[in-house]
């Protein structure tokens, strides 16, 4: 056994970084569910339908034909070409070949960004409520997250705000739209704010976009569009959305150099890059017609408004999510803490949420529901809503 003389310990850097409280949550409904109880559950956040067949067949067509060797570990260049048309025609995003990465999900994305860019003791500002990985990639780098409440800066100002949160040391801005866990879409406008802050503080923009096409209300603006902005800019993409990969571990970040060159140390150390079969998955599901990507954000739609409209019913407060998949009612009528909501909720009405509190400070008082399910579940869930608090 070690004694505090072997010197046998942990990094430092991992000290502070800690698990996630979504997983957590999953593992007690999948007991309470062994034990025969039906959960309602509103915590996940995976899309409501399966992988496509075409683009699963892509992947079996790929390991038949023995696409299974080694492949460039920034991506293969046929996946490369076809990111860069979509980018291009999406995003009016102008790239080369050379400034696209295939990872191993938007994570690893993010987590190299994150590597790339910060310093032991730098800050990043971090717009709050904020997808709970983000602090912990952030602390991992060993720097420090500062929670820019996104209410107040859309209230008071963007430019002003992050003014008043900003330090000597802040080095990157996490710019996420829309957003998880509130549906927040950052408009054009404040994007903008947001654009002219960076370049007048020099500060890089670690954009993540895993959302960008469930946009229900306004556009879809990617940051590095806009002028002055793609020099400065680590743009985080994800398959998992938008096609219903999210076991595939598919994505792809974008960026011009020096930080290309960071990205692609950091995939080629950490997984040598994407499965091969898995980005000729890719390569197909980026032929999938908008048309059919718009019929999926529809279904979204319906599946929000019936969430929504219950919500509200009951007296928890909830304005409509402008974009990705989850709801973010005031929740204070239950408890005012989060945590005791989300438990009593579960206890009691055995609906399965997510805390606000796990978001940020600023989440508290509120609760995330996830309606990335099917419409009966949500009919069902809305019904033990009204038993329980109508």
């Amino acid at each position: 056994m070690a004694t505090k003389l072997s010197g046998i310990r942990l990094a430092r850097r991992l000290d502070e970084v800690g698990f996630s409280d979504i997983v957590q949550i999953r593992n007690k409904v999948m007991a309470m569910r062994a034990e025969g109880l039906q959960v309602h559950a509103l915590h996940g956040g995976e899309p409501y339908f399966e992988t496509p067949e075409d683009i699963k067949f892509a992947a079996v067509k790929a390991l038949v034909e023995n696409q299974t060797h080694y492949a460039p570990s920034s991506g293969l260049p046929e996946l490369r070409k076809a990111l860069v048309e979509k980018l291009a025609s999406k995003n009016r995003i102008q790239v080369t070949t050379d400034e696209v990465i295939a990872t191993v999900g938007g994570s690893q994305g993010l987590y190299a960004a994150f590597q790339s860019v910060l310093d032991p003791g730098d800050d990043a500002l971090v717009f709050s409520p904020y997808w709970t990985p983000i602090g912990d990639l952030v602390t991992g780098a060993q720097a420090r997250p500062l929670l820019v409440p996104t209410a107040t800066a859309r209230r008071n100002g963007i430019r002003k705000t992050l003014e008043q949160f900003s330090t000597p040391k802040t080095r990157a801005i996490y710019y996420n739209t829309p957003q998880n866990p509130s549906g927040l879409v950052f408009t054009r406008k404040e994007a903008e704010e947001v654009a002219a802050f960076a370049i007048e503080r020099d500060l890089v923009v670690i954009a993540d976009e895993a959302y960008e096409d469930l946009v229900y209300d306004g556009e879809h603006v990617s940051i590095a569009s806009l002028p002055g902005m793609l020099e400065r800019t680590i743009t985080c993409f994800t398959f998992s959305k938008t096609y219903a990969m999210t076991g595939w571990r598919a994505g792809y970040a974008v960026a011009q150099e020096p930080f290309m060159t960071a990205l692609r140390k950091i995939v080629l150390y950490s997984t040598n890059g994407v499965t091969t079969p898995v980005q000729h998955a890719m390569i197909y599901a980026l032929k999938t017609p908008e048309v059919q990507i718009a019929a999926y954000r529809e279904e979204y739609r319906k599946r929000r408004d019936l969430l929504v409209s219950a919500l509200n019913e009951v007296g928890l407060e909830c304005d409509p999510p402008a974009g990705a998949f989850y709801a973010f009612p005031n929740v204070e009528k239950i408890n005012k803490n989060s945590r005791t909501a989300a438990q009593i909720l579960l206890d009691k009405a055995h609906i399965a949420t997510i805390p606000g509190s796990v978001f940020g400070a600023q989440g508290e008082g509120h609760l995330r529901f996830g309606y990335a399910i099917g419409i009966p579940e949500i009919e069902d869930c809305a019904e033990a809503l009204r038993r329980f608090l109508a």
